[in-house]
């Protein structure tokens, strides 16, 4: 075999390890986790909610330039929400579905995916649920519990709680729907591509995610405006990444509980772990970078949730995010590969959102501490002994999971 063979026989084998093959669950919980530190070194942390809220904010905003906003919650909607590219959430949600998308695309794995009726049902309950939920948790999985507890917030914790027992919830509602539900298994179809397309489609959105970039690395009027390329860029990786691995953390709150499985729970622990461990250095010294005020705010993704908010929450997100097949993050990389059952889902879940925080911000509910309350830990308890909970907190996860992985003690039945 000529030198020449050989170069792209490499080139071709590196292109299936980085574009067709699924990355093990460890690596991409790593990789999320660098990403995690990343995007909060450059701005903020990341989040899909925002994202979804604002897409929201903007049906509700266009229902109401129709209808009027004389009464009800039509009223919180008389003016424009921010821009959908001047959003960070939403350039961040950009950013993520455009990146699953050329993930979908180079590993020849996008279609669209028409759900039967019964799953297109399920989708707006799910999305209606997320709302609330994520909401009451102030946030959704990422903002309300993996990026909470990674940036050392106490709120994330009440959230994992709610989360367990929601999923564990719908894990039996779920078999209860196989069991006695037969109504809407038709409508199911996929709609494939051929190959060339689909690699002109992924070469289209990776051009569009770095013109998006240029445009804002451009502005000279506006720091907050510039640094939104970076932000855009960090989220295509992280929606590429989580595509590629099907990283989806719901799954890892699930799987212990259907098939004793660990691999994704052992993942998301891992990721926390990687965040947890960024976040304190970054928020210790926290730096000043944008228009002289401090970017990385320690409070960042420390909401006031630390309590029966934060795990009704968390319960409520669950339970809906079993019905979705996908959790906030799950849902946005499964638009981004053509599920449209999850398309479904994102302007109820947007929607639900966009009214209960209207609803909430009105009477401040947060800020009143009806909710629950804000602990940022090391404010509490320092630096080090926070990080040594945090550890400590997935160890004992880790055990029960493992625990369980080997007894079934813990699994629900059919």
């Amino acid at each position: 075999m000529s030198e020449q063979s050989v170069l792209a026989q490499k080139a071709k084998d590196l292109y299936k390890i980085f574009c067709e093959t699924e990355w093990n669950a460890t690596v991409t919980g790593l990789v999320v986790g660098f990403f995690s530190v990343m995007i909060m070194a450059w701005w903020r942390p990341w989040g899909a909610v925002g994202a979804i809220r604002n897409w929201g904010d903007w049906i509700m905003y266009s229902i109401t330039s129709v209808l009027g906003a004389e009464a009800g919650f039509f009223a919180y909607y008389e003016e424009a929400p921010r821009a959908i590219l001047a959003n960070t959430g939403s350039v961040i949600g950009i950013g993520f579905v455009l990146g699953a998308f050329v993930s979908a695309c180079v590993g020849k794995e996008f279609a669209l995916r028409i759900p039967p009726y019964r799953e297109m049902v399920k989708a707006v309950i799910a999305g209606i649920l997320m709302g609330i939920g994520a909401t009451l948790a102030g946030g959704c999985n990422v903002g309300g519990f993996y990026n909470a507890i990674g940036n050392l917030g106490a709120n994330g914790f009440s959230m994992m709680l709610g989360l367990i027992f929601g999923v564990v919830l719908g894990l039996k509602l779920l078999y209860l729907e196989m069991e006695h539900i037969s109504w809407g298994d038709g409508g199911a179809k996929t709609i494939n591509f051929p190959k060339p397309l689909i690699y002109l489609f992924g070469a289209a959105a990776t051009l569009y995610v770095l013109y998006i970039a240029y445009n804002f690395s451009g502005n000279e009027d506006s720091d907050y405006v510039a640094s939104m390329s970076g932000l855009i860029l960090i989220a295509a990786a992280l929606g590429y990444a989580m595509q590629r691995g099907r990283w989806c953390m719901v799954q890892g709150f699930r799987e212990p509980h259907m098939t004793g499985d660990t691999t994704m729970a052992r993942s998301v622990m891992l990721s926390i772990l990687v965040v947890a461990v960024g976040a304190a250095i970054l928020k210790y010294e926290v730096p000043a970078r944008i228009d002289g005020e401090a970017v990385l705010n320690p409070i960042n993704y420390v909401r006031g949730t630390f309590g029966w908010g934060g795990v009704l929450g968390g319960f409520i997100f669950g339970l809906g995010a079993m019905f979705a097949g996908g959790c906030g993050s799950g849902t946005l990389w499964r638009v981004g590969e053509g599920q449209v059952k999850l398309m479904i889902v994102v302007p109820f879940f947007g929607i639900a959102s966009s009214i209960m925080t209207s609803w909430f911000r009105d009477y401040e509910f947060e800020a009143d501490g009806v909710l629950g309350k804000y602990v940022y830990m090391p404010e509490v308890m320092g630096y080090g002994p926070t990080l040594l909970l945090i550890a400590l907190a997935m160890l004992v996860w880790y055990l029960v999971v493992t625990w369980n992985e080997e007894t079934n003690k813990l699994i629900v039945p059919m």
